[in-house]
């Protein structure tokens, strides 16, 4: 397993499993605020999923990992300093996405571009492929 101990950079990329065809993007500003919290909290990543919730049926989740175990199940779209997993079983719904971290007026948080999207719920909390 894999894991940040002490703020020490870890070089995550040679464990890689990335295809042409299938890539989670992250933007600067994402990389930027993850890359602060896994500094300040000693995680190894995040982890980006789905679950069923919502009037059209899907939500993106991201949440923090501490380890990453290459046996788990998960694929590693490894950024240069932390883990981006993704379960296998959601990989379908999140090809090709883009997470981005924004701020507009006194919100923040992380936006997802998905071209998987078919549609979205009017509230954008849940969203259709």
């Amino acid at each position: 397993m894999l894991s940040l101990l002490n703020g020490q950079k870890m070089f995550v990329q040679n464990l890689c499993k990335i295809s042409s065809n299938i890539m989670i993007t992250i933007t600067d500003q994402a990389q930027n605020k993850i890359q602060k919290l896994v500094q300040t909290k000693g995680y190894a990543g995040i982890r980006l999923g789905v679950k069923t919730t919502g009037c059209s049926g899907l939500a993106y989740v991201l949440e923090y990992v501490k380890q990453y175990d290459p046996d788990a199940g998960t694929i590693n779209y490894a950024q240069n300093n932390f883990c981006v997993l993704v379960d296998k079983k959601h990989d379908v719904y999140l090809r090709g996405t883009q997470v981005d971290y924004v701020r507009q007026g006194l919100n923040e948080g992380f936006e997802f571009s998905n071209p998987n999207e078919r549609d979205r719920c009017g509230c954008g909390e849940s969203f259709r492929v």
